[in-house]
């Protein structure tokens, strides 16, 4: 298929297009640059745009003869929404919607998004299923929310098939650990303690540590990048017999800040000769982190066939800490 990547030049972008071109589809990748990275698909069919553009986007579809579109163009910082939450909305539902009018007006109907775990905010019961009640307690999470509404009711009309991936926390580098996370400022656990064994930071901070955990520190599902992506091939077949789907994607097993910073240790070897590992500080907790976010996956497991690969946190960091060794500065542009 003809699939359109809109922010197909980020960190999860990137790994889907390696991943359809490996599988025989023919991506184009639609980003603006203001979060990607032209490194990351540097051999790729590449349209800079922006999702603001209606007739960009539209000149885009019918050209290359669009059968689908895969969005991966939001801005996911929780914290950053709370204090800007116009440019979230704007960016995850307005230009989502100038995004879905375009694929109305020229008969694409077929529509892969990538939702997200904060549509919970802080959940009553862990596991989180499909039917857990969805609460977000950010901009961030209500802007997803509102775009699977959108989806929704634009199914119900008959004019998209859709199905929504609600992500728990994408981790690793994936395509032989040559496509890794590179964002700019950086605010994920996993690539924030590989900085901190590279020696790029000066320390670890854990936001609070006494939560109603067994090391009182947040848990959280980690899943490997690859399996990410190989749900949105499998969402992809999908979209021929549903018009409509929703999944939680994750591995169905937490692990807290301090087993994932003693986990970087450990595949870094980060500790000198006599001395100790890199420094972690302890301070106060963030407004809006849920205690446990920890996924049930069995919906996407049994209707979608998918079956998490990346099980073990040890081999997800190391596939992290091979692309950032091989990219201590991150890509060149």
């Amino acid at each position: 298929m003809r699939i359109l990547v809109a922010g197909g030049a980020g960190y999860i972008g990137s790994n889907m297009v390696a991943m359809l071109t490996a599988e025989g589809h023919q991506p184009v990748i639609y980003d603006n640059l203001s979060k990607g990275h032209k490194d990351a698909v540097k051999d790729c069919e590449f349209v800079k745009g922006d999702l603001t553009d209606f007739d960009m986007l539209l000149a885009t579809l019918k050209v290359n003869k669009i059968e689908a579109v895969m969005h991966f163009a939001a801005f996911i910082e929780a914290g950053e929404s709370v204090e800007k939450p116009l440019k979230y909305y704007q960016n995850n539902v307005c230009n989502t919607n100038v995004l879905l009018r375009a694929m109305e007006a020229v008969g694409v109907g077929k529509f892969v998004f990538s939702s997200t775990a904060a549509v919970f905010g802080t959940p009553q019961q862990i596991p989180i299923t499909e039917q857990t009640p969805k609460d977000p307690i950010n901009p961030y999470g209500e802007t997803k929310l509102a775009v699977e509404k959108m989806c929704h009711h634009q199914a119900i009309a008959g004019k998209l098939h859709y199905v929504a991936l609600r992500y728990f926390n994408a981790c690793g580098a994936g395509h032989n650990a040559t496509l890794g996370e590179d964002h700019k400022p950086e605010s994920h656990l996993i690539p924030l303690a590989i900085f901190a064994a590279m020696g790029k930071l000066e320390a670890i901070k854990i936001f609070g540590t006494d939560y109603p955990t067994p090391d009182g520190t947040c848990i959280r599902d980690y899943i490997h990048i690859e399996d990410l992506c190989r749900a949105h091939l499998l969402a992809l077949k999908k979209l021929d017999k549903e018009t409509e789907s929703i999944y939680n994607l994750g591995n169905g097993k937490g692990y807290s800040v301090r087993e994932v910073i003693d986990t970087v240790k450990k595949v870094s070897g980060a500790v000198p000769e006599g001395g100790t590992f890199f420094k972690v500080v302890e301070t106060n907790r963030r407004p809006g982190d849920p205690p446990v976010l920890v996924c049930d996956s069995a919906k996407a497991k049994n209707e979608l066939a998918w079956q998490p690969k990346w099980t073990n946190l040890e081999k997800i960091v190391e596939s992290a800490w091979i692309w950032h060794q091989n990219h201590p500065n991150g890509y060149k542009e």
